[in-house]
């Protein structure tokens, strides 16, 4: 076996093996019990309640759940306008960087406060110090929220018959608190002692390969690429993200950074099967997940080793694979794997620039955003997912004549509206959003680097980005600009929120339904029958949704580059 696949693979099974443990705690966190970090993190938590004079024994139903969410939400938006539009005159700013002007600080305020981090702006260029710590504190807070709204899920289908959800701000400080912070010390301890900066001091200088000196930016770089990962966040400390040698080193931080970015959303898929004490449905989930993960995964890793063709034709030595826009200290087998991992699961972190991917690699790229449904972010992640298992509860029920039934609960019309809401608002900003670019091509057409087909897939997978909160981007395009920043800001708000809320509402629907115990003639949804159809309704829905789009793009690039 090449010894980059054997790697890779060795990774992604040490990856699943670590969630499980992982789940099994994270299903105790949000069920309250005793867990080792308790003797550290209770005073910790006891203290913020006080101090936030939050009474975490209150009882909220889904709506004082969601009311909450979007309220903190909105503060730490405001916050951060503030702190981004008056950067270069606050402290922590030894590098003199400038004010960001009010629409690219709507833009990066929201990107990070939506958990995508969608950076049209250059990293260590384009915020201070103290603007990248603000940004750190979302990127804990935010991936905490999602993480929260998961757990309101988890307590909706354990519950019978209820209308007391727990209280967010107790699942929101323990998402914090036990999860999202000890993981992401582990990840910044390994990142500090492989190179990776963490200081407050300026740019250090240094003498490069050529002989000439140069001025590099350093800063707190090892917890903010923890957490980035590790919250499924993904914004890069530097310009070029995780292909900057600082903030990604070796080959040993770049399985880490994987492992990281991986770990949590492996493991609330079986956090889910400890709480509801339902190991075979986690099993299932997470089958259909993988499944659709691999779909997409091996043909990218294949093409990306086999070269471009075209340079073959020239002679030119493709053994290392299609290297453009690839670090040689990675390669093209794990910059492959990792641009499938960091867009199934919404990270949107890079290794390598995207925008230089073989064109049917970034036509994969564009469906793990598009499917938006395998793995997903932390808490998210399970969120998109149950929308689809109502379907297709749903579906199956019309099929064998049955009333459809999740968990002892009827699925009814109005949870059914309201997933079908969801499922379709997704696609829908995603062509709304790059019909618009394309309609006005005199605002559009000076920020594409490519013409024809890329550019297009350029506009794309923007839009898709965006809506799937994931953060990456085909750098060829100039994003900074007034219609990027404020259309693509718009997108993050719906298709961040609405996909929180939809789920959620259900959940808090079906917790308020009578009962009804599971018989013989109850229709299953922990078979493999079930795992095959969630994964035929995930597949149907994309492919009727973006595959003219995907014509247009990558698909006809490839053609006539062949």
């Amino acid at each position: 076996m090449n010894t980059e696949i054997f790697g890779i693979s060795a990774m992604f099974a040490l990856t699943t093996v670590l969630s499980l443990p992982l789940g099994r705690y994270i299903a105790k966190v949000y069920a309250g019990d005793k867990t080792l970090l308790d003797a550290f993190m209770n005073p910790v938590d006891k203290l913020l309640y006080k101090f936030s004079g939050i009474n975490i024994r209150t009882e909220m139903n889904w709506k004082q759940h969601m009311i909450a969410l979007l309220t903190i939400n909105m503060m730490w938006f405001l916050l951060g306008m503030f702190i981004l539009m008056n950067q270069g005159g606050l402290p922590l700013n030894p590098d003199a960087n400038t004010d960001q002007s009010p629409d690219l600080a709507f833009n990066t305020a929201i990107s990070f406060l939506v958990n995508c981090n969608l950076q049209h702006y250059s990293g260590e260029t384009g915020v201070s110090y103290i603007s990248q710590l603000f940004l750190m504190f979302l990127q804990f807070v935010t991936a905490g929220t999602g993480m929260a709204a998961a757990a309101v899920l988890f307590i909706a289908l354990k519950e019978r018959t209820t209308q007391h959800l727990g209280n967010f701000y107790y699942f929101f400080v323990r998402s914090c608190t036990r999860i999202l912070l000890p993981v992401s010390i582990i990840v910044a301890t390994i990142l500090v002692f492989n190179g990776t900066p963490m200081t407050f001091e300026g740019k250090d200088t240094i003498v490069n390969v050529q002989g000439d000196t140069v001025q590099v930016s350093t800063g707190p770089v090892a917890a903010f690429v923890a957490i980035k990962h590790v919250g499924t966040n993904g914004g890069g400390y530097f310009g070029t993200n995780s292909a900057h040698p600082l903030e990604n080193p070796n080959y040993f931080t770049n399985m880490t950074q994987m492992i990281a970015q991986m770990i949590i959303p492996f493991a609330m898929v079986f956090a889910l099967g400890y709480f509801l004490q339902r190991k075979k449905m986690a099993k299932m989930m997470f089958s259909v997940m993988t499944a659709g993960f691999l779909i997409l995964t091996i043909p990218t890793i294949y093409w990306e080793m086999k070269g471009n063709p075209a340079l073959g034709q020239m002679g030119i030595d493709l053994s290392a694979g299609a290297m453009e826009g690839k670090e040689t200290r990675i390669g093209s087998a794990a910059s492959g794997f990792w641009s499938i991992a960091t867009t199934v699961i919404s990270t949107g972190s890079v290794n390598s620039m995207h925008d230089s991917s073989m064109p049917l690699s970034g036509m994969m790229e564009l469906l793990s955003m598009m499917t938006n449904a395998f793995y997903g972010g932390v808490g998210a992640g399970i969120l998109n997912f149950f929308i689809f298992i109502i379907l297709a509860v749903f579906i199956s029920g019309l099929m064998v004549g049955r009333t459809p039934e999740l968990l002892g609960k009827k699925i009814e019309a109005r949870e059914m509206k309201i997933a079908m809401i969801v499922a379709l608002f997704h696609p829908l900003l995603i062509l709304a959003g790059t019909a618009l670019a394309t309609t006005f091509p005199e605002i559009t057409t000076p920020t594409l680097n490519n013409p024809g087909f890329h550019g297009f897939s350029e506009i794309l997978y923007e839009y898709t980005s965006a809506s799937a909160n994931n953060g990456s981007g085909f750098e060829g395009l100039g994003d900074n600009n007034l219609w990027w920043n404020i259309s693509t800001g718009f997108v993050l708000i719906f298709s961040r929120y609405l996909p929180i809320i939809g789920p959620v509402a259900i959940a808090g629907l079906l917790a308020g339904k009578k009962y009804t115990p599971e018989s013989a003639g109850t229709l299953r949804t922990d078979s493999g029958t079930f795992g095959v159809m969630i994964l035929a309704v995930i597949v149907i829905i994309t492919a009727l949704s973006f595959f003219p789009a995907l014509t247009l793009g990558p698909i006809a690039e490839y053609f006539s580059m062949m």
